[in-house]
């Protein structure tokens, strides 16, 4: 069985954000602007993705 993988990339910044919005920012491996990672999508990063979802781009991989 193939994971499903999804690329996401900060846009915005997390300052003057709330604490919790901060550290899922932090939690996903996110610090700065135009940063990217790809994750395996699970139901536990898909929910973190969802809680910053104005705060970053997000793009499904084959």
């Amino acid at each position: 069985m193939s994971e499903k993988k999804i690329r996401i990339t900060q846009i915005a910044s997390g300052n003057g954000r709330k604490p919790g919005q901060q550290a899922t920012l932090v939690g996903l491996g996110l610090n700065k602007i135009a940063k990217t990672r790809e994750l395996v999508a699970t139901p536990e990063v898909l929910g973190q993705v969802r809680k910053v979802a104005h705060l970053l781009k997000v793009e499904e991989l084959a």
